[in-house]
């Protein structure tokens, strides 16, 4: 085979822990589970990578590379995008970084690994301050209770200065389900009744505020199209609820989203017809048209003080 696979199993607490290390890629994937769900995280970027029901139906996307080889990237420093992919920071600073930031694309470390949970940690190098000139740590948990899994993000700031900064989920998640099941069977449940209008992105991915869509109109639900995402995500800015689900419109069969931590929200699917829908909790969003480009200008920025730790989390519940 191209890529070695070393296999270690522990029985531990009448559980299985699988722990595959892929060499070629530098690379390690882990496995938590109950007896309700199996997650599985990686090593690289420290996204989820499954989320399987005991009968073994998964739920997250597995990442085509047809449509999007991304499957929940983590988003730090930034939500979205910066104009030009920059912006001025702090004292006379500069961050550079492309789009959702720079976590997605980096090497996690394990901290800890229990039947039920685990914790990976990225620690701010000189690779890491060359795009965000801040020493840093992003440590991500996974745990999973009954039918769902709690995503935290713990962010802390070693520097010696104020520390802003952005986070948020992008997950994303089978649409449809089950063979013989249609992309249009399913829908967008809101935990309340919406009037909602959402921003037009610009094409290179930036907010434009004075161009708005009416999208709901006291209505909870709407039906999921592939046309919704020819624009890219769907931003909602001025949601009422914290909870989101997508699920098929006649069995209820899907997941559920809950974002209390979380002031906006993103719904996305890939241009191409992609057989996902992504749902994105986030701190923040896109650099605005109405925003300059200084880093503490954007909308939601979180300013962290020295030695300051602070945590958002988000549910996924499998319905």
């Amino acid at each position: 085979m191209d890529v070695l696979r070393t296999i270690k199993y522990n029985i531990l607490k009448g559980y299985l822990f699988i722990f595959v290390q892929q060499k070629e890629r530098n690379m390690s994937s882990y496995q938590v589970k109950n007896d309700v769900l199996s997650v599985s995280v990686d090593t690289s970027g420290a996204g989820l990578t499954s989320i399987k029901d005991k009968t073994g139906l998964e739920y997250l996307w597995q990442g085509n590379p047809d449509y999007w080889s991304g499957q929940a990237p983590i988003l730090f420093p930034i939500c979205g995008s910066l104009r030009n992919e920059k912006a001025k920071i702090g004292d006379n600073k500069f961050c550079s970084m492309g789009r959702h930031g720079i976590a997605r694309r980096c090497e996690f470390t394990l901290r800890h690994l229990d039947i039920d949970s685990i914790s990976l940690f990225l620690r701010a190098d000189a690779e890491t301050m060359k795009s965000f000139p801040y020493d840093f740590e992003l440590e991500m948990t996974y745990r999973i209770k009954d039918k769902t899994v709690i995503v935290e993000h713990t962010v802390t700031n070693h520097d010696s200065e104020v520390m802003p900064y952005f986070v948020g989920g992008h997950p994303a998640f089978h649409c449809p389900l089950n063979d013989g099941e249609a992309f249009e069977d399913y829908i967008i449940e809101f935990e309340k009744p919406e009037t909602a209008g959402c921003p037009v992105l610009t094409e290179d991915g930036l907010v434009n505020t004075s161009n708005r869509k009416t999208f709901l109109e006291n209505e909870s639900s709407f039906g999921v199209k592939h046309e919704l995402f020819y624009d890219d995500a769907l931003i909602f800015d001025t949601l009422a609820s914290r909870s989101a689900s997508l699920m098929h419109k006649e069995t209820g069969k899907g997941i559920r989203v809950d974002f209390e931590d979380f002031d906006y929200l993103g719904i996305w699917s890939s241009a191409n017809d992609g057989p996902f829908v992504a749902i994105e909790p986030w701190s923040g969003t896109s650099t605005c048209s109405d925003e300059d480009d200084i880093f503490e200008h954007k909308r939601g920025v979180r300013m962290l003080a020295p030695g300051q730790s602070e945590t958002l989390a988000y549910t996924i519940s499998v319905l």
